[in-house]
């Protein structure tokens, strides 16, 4: 739920608008304020709360597979694979912001930190994360190099085709661009998906190489807070308010001086790439800590809101890929053909209503199912065989152990 409060800008305006509000065709200053408060409280944290949840997830599989005598490696990499498989298909065939091919690469990698104690996983992820933040600074360096580059009087096509690229991507591109990518997206699917044959292949290559390192390092905390009974709400109180405390009082004030930089610097394409690719990496973890231990706070164990949250979250697969069935059908040629037509602050209508659907039919299911529809799919390619399906999924699941060292 709280990640579509991002992917909605990507599925509904062209792509470079999802990083810059004055990309979109007709942007105002009410596209501005909704960006920037999606800047401050949102942006980057939800990916890496998922990241956190996901890797938290992985190493509770692989426990429970060992807890039943089962094959822990096997269980796992068939998952990945399996997972791979889907994301792939997701990404060609319906979307291009696909992010599972990601997590199924990285999950392959983050098997062999399972049996790390947490101070060792966060030293880990601390390192990754210097890392990302060394790779990321190549970008605004390129930049502004390329810059330089194309006031000399020798500058070649080469830097001009880099620079429109640039601008493409995190600029404000031509308007007759931008019109044709919107004409695109509002044609037939034959057209769209052709588009995406050109252009995604790369993707997964491309994710690993840029995101790899930090999607690895927040996948690790999340398994350090597993083991160390953060997640699953084990940690004294005071502990959930000091890291509420610590990441909102901190991030805040970061990411508010970061935004005044974005509106002085008028949203050019360095700008962005300095400041919402680059210098946002290293504060980033602090908020999404600062994100789990809020939830964690504020929603009660018991409830009807809290009971169809937790459905919600055991049927994210099916929700997120359901997500995108939904939304590429609102806003492409093939549906309803909303794309571009809405600016950013309706496409919150979109986002309420969504969460709307997750929230009234996860609850439900779970009552009849083991299993979401899409988490059994997986189940059964995973396993090789059908696995059973009906059966209330919402008696308290086995208690296995969470902070093995």
């Amino acid at each position: 739920m709280g990640i579509l409060t991002m992917n909605i800008a990507a599925f509904g305006l062209i792509e470079p608008a999802y990083l810059n509000p004055l990309a979109q065709p007709g942007a105002d200053g009410g596209d501005i304020a909704v960006y920037l408060i999606n800047f401050l409280f949102f942006d980057g944290k939800m990916r890496g709360l998922f990241s956190f949840l996901f890797g938290a997830s992985m190493l509770m599989v692989i426990l429970r597979a060992k807890a039943g005598g089962n094959s822990a490696i096997r269980t796992h990499y068939a998952r990945m694979v399996w997972l791979l498989v889907f994301g792939l298909i997701h990404l060609w065939l319906m979307w291009w912001g696909d992010i599972l091919t990601l997590y199924a690469l990285v999950g392959m990698i983050a098997w062999f930190f399972r049996t790390q104690p947490p101070h060792k996983l966060i030293a880990g992820a601390i390192a990754l994360m210097v890392a990302q933040f060394a790779l990321m600074l190549l970008l605004p360096f390129g930049i502004f190099m390329m810059q330089l580059a194309s006031h000399q009087p020798d500058a070649g096509e080469q830097v001009h085709q880099a620079l429109t690229q640039f601008r493409h991507g995190f600029g404000i591109p031509e308007r007759e661009w931008s019109m044709a990518q919107i004409a695109l997206y509002r044609s037939g699917y034959g057209a769209i998906l052709n588009h995406r044959m050109e252009t995604a292949f790369s993707g997964p290559v491309n994710s690993l190489i840029f995101s790899g390192a930090e999607t690895l390092a927040y996948m690790m905390l999340g398994m350090a807070c597993l083991k160390s009974g953060f997640l699953s709400g084990e940690a004294p109180r005071a502990t959930y308010r000091k890291w509420v405390l610590i990441g909102f009082g901190v991030g805040l004030p970061v990411y508010a001086l970061l935004a005044a930089l974005l509106l002085l610097t008028g949203f050019t394409p360095l700008a962005v790439a300095a400041i919402v690719m680059t210098a946002t990496v290293p504060v980033r973890p602090l908020m999404i800590m600062g994100w789990a231990a809020l939830i964690i706070l504020a929603i009660p164990r018991t409830g009807a809101l809290s009971r169809r949250i937790a459905a919600a979250g055991r049927m994210a697969f099916s929700n997120y890929l359901g997500t995108s069935l939904l939304c590429t059908f609102l806003f492409y040629g093939y549906g309803t053909g909303w794309y571009g037509m809405l600016d950013r602050a309706q496409l919150y209508l979109v986002v309420f209503a969504v969460w709307a659907i997750i929230l009234l039919w996860s609850e439900p299911w779970l009552r009849h199912f083991r299993y979401g529809p899409l988490e059994w799919l997986w189940r059964c390619c995973a396993r090789g065989k059908l696995q059973p399906l009906r059966g209330s999924a919402l008696a308290p699941p086995a208690n296995i152990a969470t902070h093995p060292q």
